[in-house]
C-alpha cells in the first residue's frame, strides 16, 4: 500500500474546524469520484466513512486515497444483500432494512458530506441502536445553523444523496454532474459559519446555572466523547499552559474563518471563562463546545444535577444553587432569582429533576 503521510480525512477535518464550500466540494469530488470507480468496476465498498480516506501528505491540497476494503464486495446482478455491515453513523436505512445493494455508497458519501459541511452527523444517538433509530426515523436538518448559510445548490445534492428510495437516489456519475460539484461551478470560495463557533455563541446565551452544568458535565465525558475538541483545544493552546488567554482565542478563532471584533470576541471570553479566572481552562472549553446531543445522556444530566442538590433531596434549592454558583463568583441575588423564575416552571421556589433536565435539553439561549 501507498504511504500516506497526511492523516485520516476525519483528523484533517477535527484540526481544520471549517472549509470554504469550495475547499469542501474539492475534497467531496474525490470521494465521490471513487464511489464511481468502485461501481464501475462492479465494487460495492459498504463501509465508506471519513476514517477510511487517507491524505497523501499534510499538504493541504493533499489527495485523497480511500483504504479498509474489508467489507466490500464484487456486486451480483439482481443480488438482494442482507448483511448488516458498515459504521453506524454512514449506514443506509436500507443496510437496516436488510434489503441493499450499491446504492448505500452513495448515502454514505451523502453523510461524509453533510459532516465537511457542518461539522456534526445528521443523525445522532448515544449508542448505535438510537442512531440506527434516528436513521429510520427520516428528520434530516437542514435548517438550523449552520445550515442558513449554507448554498441551496449545496442542500439540493445531500438532499437528493439521502433519498430514502434508492431507487430515486442520484447515483456517482450523477453526483458529479451536479452544479454544486462541477470545477467553477456553485460552491461557494465564503468560509463557511464555523460549528465550534456557533456553540460558543450559543454557550455565551445560556444561564449562568447551564453553564456550570455543562462544566459539570464536561468533567465526566469519555475520550471518544471529547474527540476532535481535545485536540482543536491543544491547537488554541499555543504556549502549551493548559489554558487559552484571550490572544490564543482570538487567533484560534481568525483560524476557523471568524470574522469577529475584538469587542465581540472578550464578550465571548468572558461567558466561556466560567470561573473568571482570566483564561478559558480544558473543562470550560469543552463545555462550551461540546455538541449538545451528547447531553442527552442520562447518566451524565444526572451527574450535573447532583452536583446542585447537595442534600439528594431530589431538589435544588435556593440555597443549594446560591452556594455552587457562589463558588465560581457567578451567584448574586438577581442571578439565582432569574434562574429559578426561568427554570422553577412549577413555581414552587425550587428546581426539580425534570426541570433541570427541560433546562439542559431545552433552547441554547435557556
Amino acid at each position: 500500500m501507498e504511504l500516506c503521510l497526511g492523516g485520516t480525512l476525519f483528523d484533517r477535518i477535527t484540526a481544520k474546524g471549517s472549509y470554504s464550500e469550495s475547499e469542501a466540494a474539492s475534497i467531496f469530488r474525490q470521494i465521490v469520484n471513487v464511489v464511481h470507480a468502485c461501481h464501475f468496476m462492479g465494487v460495492m465498498h459498504r463501509d465508506l466513512k471519513p476514517e477510511n480516506f487517507l491524505l497523501a501528505s499534510k499538504d493541504p491540497k493533499a489527495p485523497l486515497k480511500a483504504t479498509n476494503f474489508g467489507l466490500s464486495v464484487f456486486i451480483e446482478e439482481g443480488k438482494v444483500y442482507k448483511e448488516i455491515v458498515g459504521s453506524a453513523y454512514y449506514m443506509a436505512p436500507e443496510v437496516l432494512n436488510r434489503n441493499y445493494g450499491k446504492e448505500i455508497d452513495v448515502w454514505s458519501a451523502g453523510i461524509i458530506l453533510y459532516i465537511l459541511l457542518s461539522g456534526v452527523p445528521p443523525f445522532w444517538g448515544e449508542n448505535d441502536r438510537s442512531i440506527f433509530e434516528s436513521i429510520l426515523g427520516g428528520q434530516l436538518d437542514l435548517e438550523s445553523a449552520p445550515w442558513p448559510s449554507i448554498s441551496a445548490a449545496a442542500k439540493d445534492l445531500i438532499r437528493k444523496m439521502l433519498n430514502y428510495d434508492p431507487k430515486k437516489r442520484i447515483t456517482a456519475v450523477e453526483a458529479l454532474e451536479h452544479p454544486w460539484m462541477k470545477e467553477g461551478g456553485e460552491a461557494s470560495d465564503k468560509p463557511l459559519d464555523n460549528v465550534i463557533l456557533t456553540r460558543m455563541k450559543q454557550f455565551r446565551a445560556m444561564n449562568k446555572m447551564k453553564k456550570l452544568a455543562l462544566k459539570v458535565i464536561a468533567e465526566n465525558l469519555s475520550e471518544e466523547e471529547t474527540k476532535g475538541l481535545k485536540q482543536m483545544f491543544s491547537n488554541m493552546d499555543i504556549d502549551r499552559s493548559g489554558t487559552i488567554s484571550y490572544e490564543e482565542l482570538k487567533s484560534g478563532l481568525t483560524k476557523l474563518g471568524s470574522k469577529l471584533s475584538e469587542y465581540e470576541i472578550k464578550q465571548l471570553m468572558a461567558a466561556v471563562d466560567v470561573d473568571n479566572s482570566g483564561t478559558i481552562d480544558y473543562l470550560e472549553f469543552i463545555a462550551a463546545t461540546i455538541d449538545p446531543h451528547k447531553l442527552e445522556k442520562e447518566e451524565h444530566l444526572y451527574k450535573a444535577f447532583q452536583y446542585f442538590d447537595k442534600d439528594n433531596n431530589g431538589y435544588i434549592t435556593r440555597d443549594e444553587l446560591s452556594q455552587a454558583l457562589t463558588k465560581y463568583q457567578m451567584g448574586d441575588e438577581a442571578t439565582i432569582y432569574e434562574v429559578i423564575n426561568d427554570v422553577d416552571t412549577d413555581n414552587d421556589g425550587r428546581i426539580n429533576y425534570q426541570e433541570f433536565v427541560d433546562m439542559m435539553r431545552g433552547d441554547p439561549g435557556y
